[in-house]
């Protein structure tokens, strides 16, 4: 069983998917760990995200470096969503995340082409989504939590340019599957999501148990 988990930034999709992880006893990987490690593996490198052939080198990173504190930094955040921009890091991490999706027994991954590209036959698809404003607050409660100090405006802004980056980008933009079902989070809490979460998945695995719920 694969259950594929996409959305935009700070929507909640980590939490969710680790969550439905532990409910059905499956394997989750957060793919998009996978592209901060390439990111801050150029930052580190002193090179540039924007250049592909820098972007590329910095692919051949091992497990050990997707347990890096600082792949939870704003830097790694914005080098993330500047290289998986890349056609070429995307090729190079594709098999990657299918080996895991593939595993015996299946998985729950989380990102933002799951559903549409690694894994577009997952019999259980969610786009977990909420409003920028929202989005922000919860990233700026985040980083302040940390002991950063950061502006929520700053915040807001930087959510919607990685919005645009990622939808715009031509090589698997984020965009909500066909036959994803949607999860507003907005107005959720953290168990209201997760309890929205599971109901939305049971109803895609077993949809003629729940036709008198329609």
């Amino acid at each position: 069983m694969i259950i594929a988990v996409d959305g935009p930034a700070a929507s909640g999709k980590g939490t969710i998917a680790r969550r439905l992880a532990a409910h059905y006893g499956l394997p989750h990987l957060d793919t998009g760990l996978l592209y901060r490690a390439v990111g801050i593996g150029v930052l580190r490198a002193g090179g540039d995200p924007s250049v592909p052939a820098e972007a590329l080198a910095a692919c051949g990173f091992g497990e050990a470096m997707l347990h890096d504190p600082q792949l939870k930094s704003e830097a790694a955040g914005k080098a993330a969503s500047i290289v998986s921009a890349h056609p070429e890091v995307r090729a190079a991490l594709f098999t990657r995340q299918q080996d895991f999706a593939a595993q015996p027994g299946g998985a729950v991954l989380d990102g933002r082409d799951i559903g549409t590209v690694i894994a577009p036959h997952a019999p259980a698809k969610l786009f977990v989504t909420a409003t920028p404003e929202v989005r922000a607050d919860r990233r700026w409660r985040e980083l302040v939590g940390a002991g950063l100090a950061v502006e929520r405006d700053h915040v807001l802004t930087d959510i919607r340019a990685r919005d645009e980056r990622d939808s715009a980008r031509s090589a698997a933009p984020l965009r909500m599957a066909d036959d994803a079902r949607l999860l507003d989070t907005s107005a959720l809490g953290i168990e209201e999501a997760v309890a929205a979460a599971i109901l939305l998945v049971e109803r895609a695995l077993h949809p003629a148990a729940n036709d008198g719920d329609r």
